[in-house]
């Protein structure tokens, strides 16, 4: 049944005629408008002619006198050469790429090589392949220790005793460690140190001070506390071939890396010899203590006698990049997790390592962090990790503090005589593989800079893995090979010679 409020139409529909008539006449106004403008343009064409046919001469004197022809353009404005410095760059990177390429046919599957240029990738081959970084690997938490403490961070070492009466404290000394890992008496013998440290904080500064706050007897112990950070003093993964003589011990108490003057080797404690260090150099000072050296904590509520601040972050990673300090390393790891949630531990820093590469967007499939120094064979970094993570902190401290081909550090021999002295910087890592037929496969890594002619930066990692890899004769035609390729560029022509013409 149909609504009666509906009318349902079923014959023609009428519309009226009126729009249809206005809509016409508004198309034809510019159509009549254009051809009024056509008659008046012939016309004046035609007004034109004539006058110059009447007058020839006086038409030729009103003309302006003609310019001189505008040059043609021998190259066109869209011609590649109106980009000189894209062209040039671009074709100085794919040389690069090439040579690169070149390279890396003799890197096997178990290695990796990545490199670019101003972050512009170049090559990147095996790049994402999880290799054993050494100490390379050290760039994770410098970088990440930068970023979570900052370059002026400075670690504080500081003596908390009883009020002294009449220079007497009448209880124990304690010595409290604050994570400094360059703490150093003066007169200990470095001569041995292969890559003696540098940037150091003196211990005999910290005694001075409590002698100059009149102290003359200590009427109970002188103890060290590193309580700050976990009694766990070496990584458990790290064979008996590193613990104790490569790293470790180490806590947030440790003097001339858990070292004493009159003993051989690394102590077990560090804690400990730290106190014994610096009871002796008390005795120096005549400051008599009766009851020896020992390991405690600290009364909270028991003042302050002296502090000592170490040099500021940027120092302590300078010396951390050029020596490969693996004891710094695994400090800094600690005192991230301090700072973090204030858990000195290694599962605590490492979770600080992770969460902060990946907000960074570092890629980190295949990427294994089981400690700071890279001395554990479990650890496992890519080289597009690592490069990540290099074109991240590119001309700040961590770049700054890495050693230099031919003059610092763990380079100071390498590169000698070649292009890349004074100009390549890396990281190096090594990592032996006694007995060579037996997995893990040793190391030989080199992750760094090198700062071109034309004032570009190549950034670059080349990590190998093998079973004899790291003896003296073995990598060095891999690492000139390397370096010549990047000290070449930019091997193309110069923009000038590139561009319009």
């Amino acid at each position: 049944m149909n609504d009666p409020g509906v009318r349902i139409v079923t014959g023609k529909s009428r519309y009226p005629a009126a729009p249809f008539v206005v809509l016409i006449a508004i198309l034809l106004i510019p159509v009549a408008a254009l051809t009024a403008l056509l008659v008046w343009s012939d016309g004046q064409a035609d007004e034109h002619r004539a006058a110059l046919a009447a007058s020839p001469d006086d038409a030729a004197t009103s003309r302006p006198a003609p310019s001189s022809a505008a040059p043609e353009l021998a190259t066109g404005l869209l011609n590649y050469r109106r980009m000189p410095n894209q062209l040039a760059t671009a074709g100085d990177d794919n040389r690069l790429s090439d040579a690169m390429s070149e390279l890396a046919t003799f890197i096997d599957e178990r290695s990796c090589l990545s490199v670019s240029v101003d972050g512009r990738p170049v090559t990147a081959h095996n790049a994402d392949v999880a290799v054993i970084p050494a100490s390379v690997h050290k760039l994770f938490v410098a970088a990440v220790a930068l970023e979570v403490l900052g370059p002026d961070h400075v670690f504080t070492t500081s003596v908390s005793a009883p009020p002294a009466v009449d220079g007497v404290v009448d209880g124990d000394l304690v010595l409290i460690g604050g994570g400094d890992p360059l703490l150093v008496t003066d007169g200990y013998p470095t001569q041995d140190d292969r890559y003696p440290e540098f940037n150091t904080t003196s211990l005999d500064r910290l005694a001075d001070a409590v002698a100059a706050a009149g102290v003359t007897t200590v009427q109970g112990s002188v103890l060290g506390d590193g309580s700050r950070y976990d009694d766990e003093f070496v990584i458990p993964s790290w064979g008996p071939d590193i613990a104790y003589i490569e790293a470790g011990p180490y806590d947030a108490l440790v003097a001339n890396d858990g070292r004493v003057v009159g003993r051989s080797g690394r102590q077990r404690d560090p804690n400990d010899a730290a106190a014994r260090e610096f009871a002796r150099l008390l005795g120096e000072r005549g400051i008599r203590i009766s009851g020896g050296f020992g390991v405690g904590a600290a009364d909270p509520a028991q003042p302050v006698l002296a502090s000592l601040e170490s040099q500021p972050l940027s120092a302590v990673l300078a010396e951390m990049l050029t020596t490969s300090d693996n004891d710094t390393a695994e400090m800094l790891l600690k005192e991230l997790g301090v700072a973090d949630a204030g858990a000195g531990t290694v599962a605590g820093g490492l979770a600080v390592v992770d969460r902060t590469l990946r907000s960074w967007a570092v890629p980190m499939d295949g990427v294994r962090l089981v400690d700071a120094s890279g001395l554990s064979s479990d650890n496992r970094a890519t080289c597009a990790a690592l490069l990540a993570v290099l074109q991240r902190v590119e001309g700040g401290p961590m770049a700054a503090g890495l050693p230099v081909a031919g003059r610092t550090g763990t380079l100071a021999d390498q590169f000698v005589g070649t292009a890349m002295e004074g100009r390549l910087t890396a990281k190096t890592g090594t990592l032996g593989n006694p007995p060579v037929d037996l997995d893990p496969p040793a190391v030989k890594a080199l992750a760094g800079y090198l700062v071109t002619s034309a004032g570009s930066t190549i950034e670059y990692v080349m990590i190998l893995n093998g079973p004899d890899i790291a003896n003296p004769d073995k990598y060095p035609p891999y690492w000139l090979a390397l370096g010549e390729r990047l000290a070449a560029y930019p091997s193309g022509p110069d923009p000038s010679s590139v561009g319009p013409r």
